[in-house]
């Protein structure tokens, strides 16, 4: 995975956060997850096609998705997920895919992303490819992004 790739994901997602939410990120250390990925209890997952080919995986908490929509209506507090509040965890997930498409068409890579797709529940997502994981610490909650995207092998 390439670095700038990687950084240009996070960056995304750190804008959302700062500009959509106004809350501060702090990065904290990346590290390299094989075979399994926590989805904590609620996930987002985008798969990247283009110039790149992969997976996205923003993963939170229970508390951290009800932050994340309260703030998305209007400073409401909210004590369950429903219908409306998994619509906004997507459109979350929507924010992410065109933030990353945009600071990535700034590394000169031209991406697609498909519709975010959501887990509920506590699971590990497996596979055979490499993810790099960086948790990002805000007011909101912890978010852990699972990013794994390399360049296609030409044929």
């Amino acid at each position: 995975m390439n670095a700038k790739h990687v950084n240009a994901i996070c960056r995304a997602t750190e804008f959302i956060f700062v500009n959509h939410f106004g809350v501060d990120v702090k990065p904290l250390n990346p590290r390299v997850q094989q075979n399994a990925v926590p989805s904590n209890q609620v996930s987002v997952i985008l798969g990247i096609n283009g110039q790149l080919n992969g997976q996205i995986i923003c993963s939170i908490d229970e508390q951290t998705a009800k932050n994340i929509v309260g703030v998305m209506m209007g400073g409401m507090t909210i004590e369950a997920l429903d219908d409306m509040g998994w619509s906004a965890i997507q459109e979350f997930g929507n924010w992410v895919a065109g933030t990353t498409a945009t600071e990535l068409s700034k590394e000169d890579v031209i991406i697609d992303v498909t519709p975010p797709v959501i887990n509920e529940g506590a699971s590990h997502f497996r596979s055979n490819r490499l993810f790099i994981t960086v948790p990002l610490e805000t007011r909101l909650g912890l978010i852990d992004i699972h990013i794994s995207v390399k360049e296609p092998v030409a044929s």
